[in-house]
């Protein structure tokens, strides 16, 4: 019995769910390069957001060295009129949301726009002071967080004379990154989203369908088509996968058929078993028959033959005896085949010639084919060879076939006799009705089958010429002749006979 295995089928190419394959290429390759690109992103809009901060705070540095000698001019002319116009100059930028004019200790002098009224209370004018150089700083002015720039301001001797501040607000560097900050991260979904669609489109149009393939394959096996074969194509690893299979099918078939050989062969064991032991059962039956009937038959037999010695007897009773003899030489005939056909083939083979051996047996023969009157037509050509055989196995076989030919001819039997390096055939040829139409030559030489009427024979004559032909490593065969009636052929090997173990 074969034992069938199910298995699920969780990759199917039109349903929307992922199989195990697609979500393993999602978590270990798309999800990677997301999160890489992600930080990747990250990173240089932090690199961006910087150099733009940067950038912004050049400019304000820039615009202040730019007003810073005009505006220390106006200083040291103490024109004040001169230094509010250099201050209105610095809102040309646009982003400018005030310019302021201090002195060293940090009391306005001068402003434009939106800017702290002094810087007493920081150390801005200090630090000036101190080094020379701009500052920067973070403020809040009216509620709003503002980034300023302070620049020296020197008289003509290079002396700090002042200070000059110039100031944005704050919100101005996140906004002018916020546009380039959403860019980036609409770029990143979008790119995201392609390489999603890339890795999916690609695995199936490059692994997934053949795969399924593959499987819609191993289903068809699994529901009992074994002689299905899977197609070699897609990459080189479906490929070996769809040839593993089909190799694994090829083995399957194979035993299938090695087991089914086995399993004939097995019956034909079983079979020849019981005819065997249907042989036993008939040889030992056999030899009780002949051991009580013999003996009996035997005194019948003589005591009707002095019986018909007796002068005394008229017709009829001479016939009575005469069909008591018949009947007594019948049973006694088939006592003999029993015993011919289920007795051990303990062989004594010696050197036999064709000749003789035809001779032998038309001679045995010859009181039945004179009762009948049958034509005996003989045809031996010269320089057959002499082979090794049992003599009396033999001349048992050609009397039962020329036998089976006399009962079944209508007006004559032929004997043909030809041979050649392998092979001596022996051809018994009939004029009667030929082969029954019901019944196959291998139905006729089984053994006790017989299409004769009953009481005219027992079915053993052609399985007796089988085991014969069998014993000598030949062949028997049956067929109608080309003419009318029957051909019996007789194939005896001119080899030596195998001995029986």
């Amino acid at each position: 019995m074969r034992k069938k295995y199910s298995f699920k089928n969780n990759t199917h190419p039109r349903s929307w769910g992922l199989n195990g394959l697609q979500r393993t290429l999602l978590l270990f390759v798309v999800l990677p390069l997301v999160l890489l690109t992600g930080l990747g992103i990250r990173f240089g809009l932090d690199q961006a957001n910087q150099y733009q901060e940067q950038r912004l705070k050049n400019e304000l540095e820039l615009l202040g060295r730019a007003v810073s000698i005009p505006i220390g001019n106006a200083v040291n002319n103490g024109d004040r009129e001169a230094v509010e116009s250099a201050l209105r100059s610095v809102f040309v930028l646009g982003e400018v949301y005030g310019a302021s004019v201090f002195d060293v200790d940090g009391n306005r002098i001068a402003s434009a726009g939106i800017t702290v009224k002094d810087l007493t209370a920081t150390t801005i004018p200090a630090r000036i002071r101190f080094t020379g150089e701009g500052q920067e700083a973070y403020s809040q002015i009216a509620g709003y967080r503002f980034f300023s720039h302070f620049l020296p301001v020197f008289d003509t001797a290079g002396q700090i004379r002042g200070l000059i501040q110039i100031s944005r607000r704050a919100s101005d560097f996140d906004r002018a990154l916020g546009q380039f900050t959403l860019i980036a991260w609409l770029s990143w979904g979008l790119f995201s989203l392609a390489i999603l669609a890339s890795v999916l489109l690609g695995h199936y149009g490059g692994v997934g369908r053949y795969v399924d393939k593959l499987l819609a394959h191993m289903h068809r096996v699994a529901a009992g088509d074994l002689s299905h074969r899977a197609l070699l194509e897609g990459p080189q690893e479906v490929a070996s996968l769809a040839q593993g299979l089909n190799q694994m099918l090829d083995s399957i078939e194979q035993a299938h058929r090695e087991l089914d050989a086995h399993r004939a062969a097995e019956t034909q064991l079983v079979a020849r078993l019981k005819d065997n032991e249907k042989m036993v059962a008939i040889g030992s039956m056999a030899q009780g028959i002949a051991h009580e009937l013999g003996a009996p038959l035997s005194v019948i037999d003589g005591r009707a033959r002095r019986l018909e010695r007796v002068g005394s007897l008229n017709e009829q009773q001479q016939r009575n005896l005469s069909g008591i003899r018949t009947q007594v030489h019948r049973l006694t005939r088939t006592v003999r085949q029993l015993l011919d056909y289920c007795r051990p083939a303990a062989t004594q083979p010696r050197m036999l010639t064709v000749s003789v051996l035809i001779a032998d047996a038309l001679e045995a023969i010859a009181p039945e084919l004179e009762a009948k009157g049958c034509q005996l037509t003989t045809q031996l050509p010269p320089g057959l060879p002499a082979f090794l055989a049992d003599a009396g196995r033999l001349e048992l076989a050609l009397l039962n076939l020329l036998r089976n030919a006399l009962q079944a001819a209508e007006n004559g039997i032929g004997i043909y006799v030809a041979a050649n390096s392998r092979w001596l055939v022996i051809r018994v040829i009939d004029d009667g009705q030929g082969l029954p139409e019901n019944c196959s030559p291998a139905r006729l030489t089984e053994p006790f089958f017989t299409t004769k009427s009953p009481g005219e024979g027992t079915g053993l004559g052609l399985a007796i010429v089988q085991a014969v032909a069998e014993e000598q490593g030949g062949y028997f065969t049956l067929s109608n002749h080309v003419d009318g009636g029957c051909e019996a052929c007789l194939m005896l090997s001119l080899a030596l006979p195998k001995k029986e173990a």
